[in-house]
């Protein structure tokens, strides 16, 4: 685990604004949850659900209480601490209320003619202990959704929120505290990265981590010594790819939501735009248009905020300074000058031309307020460009042929894709949602995503009628009648009376 020290974010945060986990406490809220895992496993899942319902109230109750918490903590406007954390939150709970009984009901399959006699179910067993460490560009969201997720399946969870924005963390915690759960189902672990690794080594049943891919590796390789079962959902260069048949209007108005909203600081954020040459330039004016209509500045109404963490700030300036050095242009924006006493951790937002992939900004992750624009002669160059990274989370594809989005989509190497549209599927509970490449393992939301956090056991069912079966000892005189058997029920065609009659003198021997 990466040993972060308490750095500046937005509020001027340090993890000594929350009360910090001491570290010997670990091994006990280890305990405390898997004694009360015991328990909230045996609870039908529609009275798990009960205590997700009150979660979702008590949120409506302190609903300006939990915005401002966010906002102040992480330096995003309001607006976005409401629609991309607190609305995707409730939406997550709503989801799970509707379908989670379904989802996770026993069901019957069918039971192979082999097995004739017997019934088959698959039923789906919380992990356990699910250890859920998040990240500090959306708090809220990304320690609540697959903690629900976890809560739901049956499992007790840990949450270790970032270091980086503790107030969300401690408002996180007092909210599962009023909704009642059960003492030791839900606990928070405040700390910084030395309690990531000995929450790790405390073993938990089930990790699901989300942030850097350098420390997904890192996490990785300490739950695999062991044998943990991991979520990784780590960074992204997402693609843009915009045709010149597309909406140039409403792409330009995308790529500068896409690329700037939560000031670039998002894992889908798109930071790389590629637009079909014929449209190129007229694409870089509309962009420039969008870009001077922005508002940065502390009211409700501001549409960019600032930076969360102000580490990230360096690697966004050493991005952008390597691009100019190898012929990058800046075509809108401008750093702080600190000389002039422009400090702070508010950037604002920097259109770059001339880029290639030369260059850290269009091979990096660069989470910043930075929008990369490179043009590409037809649909071959552009998949070739997009699939051109060690990322694979997310792409957005604009054009109006519906034929070409989808033959596009088809062949991006990524985890989700979205058409005339960017960002947004993260916040469907109906679309699963991970990477591949060096963007993940594994995904969550949907129906598979709340399955993630079980594990299947197969149920085989023999009334227990027959004293023998045909497959048991002893074996004389049954291998040329299984051959027989093998060769009727498996051939060119099925020869059923060949079957049967194999199958009735096993029985016989049996």
């Amino acid at each position: 685990m990466s040993n972060l020290t308490a750095k500046p974010a937005a509020a001027g945060n340090t993890v000594q604004d929350a009360a910090g986990t001491p570290l010997a406490s670990v091994p006990d809220m280890m305990r405390q949850a898997q004694r009360a895992f015991d328990t909230w496993r045996r609870l039908a899942v529609a009275e798990r659900l009960r205590y997700l319902t009150a979660l979702r109230l008590e949120l409506l109750e302190a609903l300006d209480e939990c915005v401002d918490v966010i906002a102040r903590d992480t330096g995003k406007p309001k607006t976005e601490a409401v629609t991309a954390e607190v609305l995707v939150v409730a939406e997550a709970i709503a989801y799970l209320e509707r379908h989670a009984e379904r989802i996770l009901k026993t069901r019957k399959v069918k039971t192979p003619l082999t097995l004739i006699g017997k019934t088959s179910y698959i039923a789906h067993e919380p992990c356990g202990v699910v250890l859920v460490i998040s990240p500090w560009n959306f708090p809220f969201m990304l320690a609540a959704v697959p903690a629900l997720s976890a809560l739901a399946a049956g499992n007790s969870v840990i949450i270790k929120p970032s270091e980086v924005t503790p107030k969300v963390g401690k408002w996180m915690e007092a909210w599962f505290q009023k909704a009642g759960f059960p003492v030791g189902t839900v606990q928070v672990a405040h700390g910084a990265g030395d309690l990531g690794a000995k929450l790790i080594e405390a073993h938990p049943d089930y990790i699901f981590f989300t942030g850097s891919t350098k420390t997904g590796k890192i996490i990785q390789e300490a739950a695999a010594r062991q044998l943990i079962p991991t979520t990784l959902e780590l960074g992204g260069k997402d693609p843009m790819i915009i045709f010149q048949d597309a909406h140039l209007e409403r792409a330009a108005k995308g790529a500068v939501w896409g690329a700037l909203t939560n000031s670039g600081q998002v894992c889908v954020s798109a930071e790389r735009i590629y637009v079909e040459r014929p449209a190129y330039e007229r694409f870089v004016a509309l962009l420039k248009e969008q870009v001077r209509l922005l508002k940065q500045d502390d009211s409700d109404d501001a549409d960019l905020g600032s930076m969360t963490f102000a580490p990230q700030i360096d690697i966004v300036k050493d991005h952008v300074h390597d691009a100019v050095s190898k012929g990058a242009v800046v075509a809108y924006g401008r750093f702080p000058d600190e000389r002039k006493g422009e400090t702070g951790l508010k950037l604002g937002p920097l259109i770059l031309t001339d880029v290639t992939h030369e260059m850290k900004v269009m091979r990096e992750e660069t989470f910043g307020p930075v929008i990369c624009v490179m043009p590409f002669d037809g649909e071959e160059e552009a998949v070739r460009l997009a699939n051109d990274t060690r990322y694979g989370l997310s792409a957005s594809v604009w054009t109006r042929d519906a034929k070409k989005a989808r033959r596009i989509a088809a062949v991006l190497a990524c985890g989700s894709v979205v058409v005339n549209d960017t960002i947004v599927s993260i916040a469907s509970p109906y679309l699963p949602f991970g990477g591949i490449k060096e963007s993940g393992i594994g995904s969550y939301h949907g129906e598979a995503g709340l399955r993630a956090f079980t594990y299947p056991k197969a149920i085989l069912v023999d009334r227990g009628r027959k004293k023998s079966e045909v497959n048991w000892f002893p074996y004389a005189g049954k291998y040329p009648l299984f051959l027989d058997l093998v060769r009727a029920y498996y051939g060119k065609r099925k020869q059923w009376r060949r079957f049967v009659r194999a199958y009735l003198r096993l029985l016989k021997k049996s």
